[in-house]
Formats: C-alpha cells, sequence, structure tokens
C-alpha cells in the first residue's frame, strides 16, 4: 500500500485518510480500498459496474446472505454485531452512501454499508 494521500474517487476531495485497509473521505463519507479497484477508479468502465465488497473484501451480490460486524445505532435501538441477515438487494444508486437494501429482522426494512457486513456462506 502506497503511503501517498488519495483524492476520493466520489467527490474528489483531497482531505482522505487511511485508516485500516481502507481510505475515508470525511466529506462524503464514501470508503475505498484503492488496491481493490485496481487502479482503475477514473476508468469510465469501472464506473459503469460497482463492485460491491464486504468488511473482508468479498464480493457481494443480490440474494445474499450477511451478518453485521459491528453493532448499529438504529435511533434508540441497537442492531447487535453478529445480527444475520438474508436476502440482501444491492443498490444500482446508492442512498446517503448505503450500498444494500435488505430487512433486519426485529426492525424493518432499512439500508445498510457494505463495509459494516460480512457475507456468509
Amino acid at each position: 500500500m502506497s503511503d501517498e494521500i488519495k483524492n476520493c474517487p466520489q467527490c474528489e476531495s483531497e482531505n482522505t485518510y487511511f485508516d485500516g485497509n481502507l481510505w475515508i473521505c470525511p466529506e462524503c463519507f464514501h470508503e475505498w480500498n484503492p488496491d481493490e479497484m485496481g487502479g482503475a477508479a477514473d476508468s469510465s468502465s469501472s464506473q459503469d459496474v460497482p463492485n460491491y465488497l464486504d468488511s473482508n473484501g468479498v464480493k457481494l451480490e443480490s440474494g445474499d446472505t450477511v451478518a453485521t460486524i459491528k453493532d448499529l445505532k438504529v435511533g434508540k435501538d441497537t442492531i447487535k454485531s453478529g445480527t444475520k441477515v438474508k436476502n440482501i438487494r444491492l443498490l444500482d444508486e446508492p442512498v446517503d452512501g448505503h450500498d444494500i437494501s435488505c430487512k433486519v429482522p426485529g426492525y424493518g426494512s432499512m439500508y445498510l454499508k457494505c463495509s459494516v457486513v460480512k457475507k456468509l456462506k
């Protein structure tokens, strides 16, 4: 991994930082791994087909079953780490940075980010 600062591929901000294995943009909250993007963040062909990866870098597909990797605040409630979510639907257009539409048992329909789930077999 190069230590050079990367511009955000979503909003082109220069105010990005590296945290563990992801680059994070504090302006638009976009998270990405440039190694997994293959350096093709600027090519239009990679923009046409979004690449949905879970927190471990495993490719996600609609219909997959995932589990949350950390506690998630939802209003006054909390979705506990390890909550299993079946039959996810990947969004063509993210909603407020959320890539997944799903029904979480006990909480109903909501959006999640790929970065807070891991794919289950």
